[in-house]
């Protein structure tokens, strides 16, 4: 009875067929499962009796790979029939769709284009880590111990004693330069930044900054005003005014803020510019000799001079874009309107 059994069950292996997934997994669960007949024979074993189980799990054993072999078998008709199908399907007469092609992002686009700026002029470009400890920070840069941007609310530090935190400027990064190369230094360092400040439509506490510097011998006020002018009106236009006022920054003596004539009145007076005319886009100054003193270049030989901006700033400026929020919205309908720029 049950060698007739077997070589039923063999037969129906044997003539089985299948050309789709469904009929496949009928297959398997009739032949290949726990509870299909194959697993009911070896679930059998243990009824027959003891001088004749070594024949017979030598028949089941035969069933089981019978059934696996012709399983696959099964697998490769299915699929070779599926992929001719999908041959069949395509119409090569039929014109391409549509690539959608993406956008230069206006932040990297304003980047771009002001890298490009000073390096028409020599300056090279640096990088260094986001996160950084406070000699590169603040110390080198002639922060004081009491300045409120060592405090907790102001920056984002990740560790005390020693303090270890997310950078709040580039600057760190031309402590490093200063401190590995020697004069004459050129370069420009562009990076995100990190300050504890909610987020509003003016400010973010993820933004990116681009600074400058430049160290030599018989470097002067003068020098800072020419190129910060060459800047201003390649990146907004020749007809750009830019004035100077002075102002305090740690690392710079004398320091000032650096400001352009608003391009949307051109200097009449507007909501952006609040009625001045005027719109900051950043800071400079000459280094002070104590930062190049910390970075062991010799400040009676030496001077230098250092400038800062927000790209987001440079942007807003000159894209007229109203909300900071929106570069990191991934707002789609925001970013098309700059596709022009790819």
């Amino acid at each position: 009875m049950q060698q007739e059994k077997i070589d039923i069950i063999k037969s129906q292996i044997a003539s089985a067929d299948a050309s789709n997934a469904e009929q496949l997994e009928a297959y398997r669960m009739q032949y290949i499962s726990k509870k299909s007949v194959v697993g009911e024979l070896f679930a059998e074993m243990r009824n027959v009796p003891n001088e004749e189980k070594k024949a017979y799990g030598q028949l089941i054993n035969e069933v089981k790979i019978l059934a696996e072999e012709k399983f696959q078998e099964l697998i490769e008709r299915v699929n070779s029939s599926q992929n001719q199908s999908k041959n069949q399907d395509i119409d090569l007469t039929l014109p391409p769709s549509n690539v959608s092609v993406g956008s230069v992002h206006p932040l990297t686009a304003t980047r771009q284009r002001i890298i490009e700026i000073f390096e028409r002029i020599g300056f090279n470009l640096s990088e260094g880590p986001e996160i950084e400890d406070d000699w590169h920070n603040f110390t080198a840069l002639n922060f004081p111990e009491n300045h409120p941007a060592r405090e907790m609310q102001d920056t984002f530090f990740i560790e005390k004693g020693p303090d270890i935190a997310l950078r709040t400027h580039t600057s760190s990064v031309q402590v490093r330069v200063m401190e590995n190369q020697k004069p004459p230094i050129r370069t420009l360092s562009p990076g995100r930044v990190y300050r504890n400040e909610a987020i509003s439509a003016r400010a973010h506490c993820i933004f990116h900054q681009v600074e400058g510097l430049y160290v030599d011998e018989n470097v002067g006020f003068s020098d800072l005003k020419n190129t910060l002018y060459h800047f201003a009106k390649e990146m907004f236009g020749k007809e750009t005014k830019v004035r100077f006022r002075p102002s305090y920054f740690p690392f710079t003596e004398p320091s000032a803020e650096i400001d352009i004539s608003c391009q949307l009145c051109g200097g009449a007076g507007c909501n952006v510019c609040k009625g001045t005319g005027w719109v900051e886009i950043g800071g400079s100054g000459m280094v002070d000799p104590n930062v190049l003193e910390n970075c062991g270049i010799d400040s009676k030989k030496y001077t230098g001079f250092a400038f800062g901006m927000g790209i987001e700033r440079i942007a807003m400026l000159k894209y007229q874009i109203k909300d900071l929020r929106l570069f990191t919205e991934n707002d789609i309908r925001f970013l098309k309107q700059f596709k022009a720029m790819t």
